[in-house]
């Protein structure tokens, strides 16, 4: 199957043709159709499976057929980093297309905003309190909103966010096609989507559709030593773009400036940088600038970088959710990619979780030799491997099905 089997404008596949998709992926097969058709949908699918063109090329597709007046789609998010990786994604999808989007969230100006809506966006994709500041100053007009998406719900539930998207979508036009999108359905969530959507069409993509693509390894360590494993991995492993995860801010900002001192183009992504310097992380891994980001959760959803093969749990995250959510990081469109965890004993109980949602055993992988001595102070002495090669280990890593 083929992006021209939905029989979609020239412009519009012109620019799906320029990005990374070449054929659809399951949740793209099974949830354009239904979009394009008027119906509402439930998507049920991990991160790096797709959704984000899934919503945003019919999207684009029925805006170019009906009159230009105001906003005529709503997408809401939970965090500013997954709007702008949603705007980039209908900026890219819709180059031929005279369709404009615009994110919205906080943490920066409010007046660049209000001038972006007065001058009119098709498609606007914003933070629920952001949306909500907009709302109450009359500086944002959602009624002629035709298409509502709520991403991610099941973490805007994580984050409070149900009782603002409540008051925003009693604020919407009752006559509208409306789409929810999740990676877990806790009952909240259920019940939100039980009030916003209307005798949806359900689409579950599983947990084995995801895992297929990134294999998995683990590296037995003490926390004391985790930073020099971490160091040996990146000098004996080829890689393209790696993301490492930590659970604090405080570490991530560390452990960045540790390899940055060790010679590897790092950065850090915390919630306590301004959007400025976040973007400017962002933009750096994105284009090359930096090989490698240490981040917390906060990148766990809404990056999509394609050049990542690899993701290190510096740290194990807390739930077997979270862990599918920064894996999903690499692999992704049908991409090969691994995902790398650095585990304590106490880390066994979440190691065993993990095994059992992915019905595999997960190898230990061989711990690498020392690193080669540096000659001097030459930082650049470090960028060989993990500068320009970029992780893919020189032993095999395997999941072993059970």
């Amino acid at each position: 199957m083929n992006f021209e089997a939905f029989e979609l404008h020239p412009h519009l596949l012109a620019g799906i043709r320029r990005s990374t998709y070449t054929e659809p992926t399951p949740i793209q097969a099974q949830v354009i159709p239904k979009i394009l058709a008027g119906r509402d949908v439930l998507g049920i699918a991990q991160t790096g499976t797709g959704k984000t063109a899934a919503f945003a090329i019919p999207i684009l597709q029925r805006l170019m057929e009906g009159p230009r007046r105001g906003s005529r789609a709503l997408v809401i998010v939970p965090t500013r980093e997954l709007a702008e990786q949603i705007h980039g994604s209908f900026t890219v999808l819709g180059r031929k297309v005279a369709v404009q989007s615009t994110p919205v969230y906080g943490g920066v100006g409010m007046q660049p905003q209000i001038d972006r809506l007065r001058n009119g966006k098709d498609i606007v994709i914003a933070c629920p309190g952001r949306l909500l500041d907009h709302l109450e100053r009359g500086t944002i007009d959602l009624s002629q909103v035709e298409t509502l998406v709520l991403d991610e719900a099941d973490r805007m539930f994580d984050m409070g966010f149900l009782p603002d998207l409540r008051k925003i979508i009693a604020r919407l036009p009752r006559q509208r096609q409306s789409l929810l999108f999740a990676a877990t359905m806790p009952e909240e969530v259920q019940a939100l989507a039980n009030k916003v959507l209307r005798q949806p069409e359900v689409v579950r993509i599983d947990q084995e559709t995801i895992a297929v693509t990134v294999s998995h390894t683990l590296y037995p360590v003490g926390q004391t030593s985790k930073t020099d494993l971490l160091l040996r991995l990146l000098h004996h492993t080829e890689t393209q773009s790696v993301l490492v995860f930590t659970q604090t801010r405080d570490l991530a900002r560390r452990l960045a400036d540790t390899l940055g001192n060790a010679g590897h183009r790092a950065t850090s992504l915390q919630a306590d940088l301004s959007q400025g310097r976040r973007q400017a992380a962002l933009d750096g891994f994105r284009d090359g600038t930096y090989q490698i980001l240490v981040a917390t959760d906060i990148a766990a959803r809404g990056l999509d970088v394609s050049t990542i093969s690899h993701v290190i749990n510096y740290d194990m995250p807390s739930t077997v959710d979270d862990y599918a959510h920064r894996i999903g990081r690499t692999g992704r469109a049908r991409r090969g990619g691994h995902a790398v965890s650095l585990v304590t004993p106490d880390d066994a109980a979440m190691v065993r979780a993990i095994e059992a949602t992915l019905g595999a055993t997960i190898e230990p992988g061989k711990t690498p030799g020392p690193l080669a001595p540096r000659a001097g102070n030459d930082r650049r002495a470090g960028r060989g491997t993990a500068g320009k090669r970029g992780v893919r280990p020189r032993g095999k890593i395997n999941t072993r099905r059970r």
